[in-house]
């Protein structure tokens, strides 16, 4: 599907590496790449968050969100308060120079997508708007859904193995005993040969 295509054209430059290192550099906000999208994700809600609800939103598991809580705490972007409904608990909140933080980084971006799109025209900008808050918004409500599965082909069946020649038997490799062999019969008139018996020693 094309739209499948595009939206992996568009995943990949916008998360690639030196994209990040681009922002980072004209934002002067020294963070890792993956502390934007939670940065990004406590600008846009309306409170404190608990770690576990960062880490379902952002569909990554907890200990990558406490890492980089830790990380975002140290330089000062993230706040933790209490949670009012567990005492035990904590929640994350971004601090003043995490608010700012987030909005140099938009202004970076808004100013990229300006530049890239100076040749759309601001129906086409509306349009494409509309059309990708439509996308989004089908794709959140089918996100716990699953596509049909694609059947694997069949394994190809095994070699039968070769059937193994018998070993002959020893009887089976036992030479024949010799033939004996025939004297010959004497002939008719003629006196046979005596036969020398052996010397008898003294």
């Amino acid at each position: 599907m094309e739209i499948e295509r595009a939206l992996t054209r568009v995943a990949h430059l916008l998360t690639r590496v030196r994209r990040h290192d681009s922002v980072v550099a004209a934002s002067g906000v020294a963070v890792d790449r993956a502390a934007v999208p939670l940065l990004r994700l406590l600008a846009d809600n309306d409170g404190p968050m608990r770690p576990s609800e960062i880490a379902a939103r952002l569909v990554v598991e907890a200990p990558h969100v406490t890492r980089q809580v830790q990380r975002l705490e140290r330089a000062g972007y993230v706040d933790r308060v209490p949670d009012p409904d567990d005492r035990r608990a904590q929640r994350v909140r971004l601090s003043d120079a995490g608010r700012d933080a987030v909005d140099c980084i938009r202004a970076v971006g808004r100013a990229w997508m300006n530049d890239a799109l100076t040749g759309w025209s601001p129906g086409e900008l509306r349009d494409l708007a509309r059309l990708v808050h439509r996308m989004v918004d089908d794709f959140a409500a089918h996100s716990d859904a699953t596509g049909s599965r694609c059947a694997a082909p069949a394994p190809a069946p095994a070699a039968e193995p070769l059937a193994r020649t018998a070993e002959p038997s020893a009887a089976a490799t036992t030479e024949p005993a010799p033939e004996p062999v025939a004297t010959p019969a004497p002939v008719a008139g003629s006196t046979p040969e005596p036969v020398a018996e052996p010397a008898q020693t003294r």
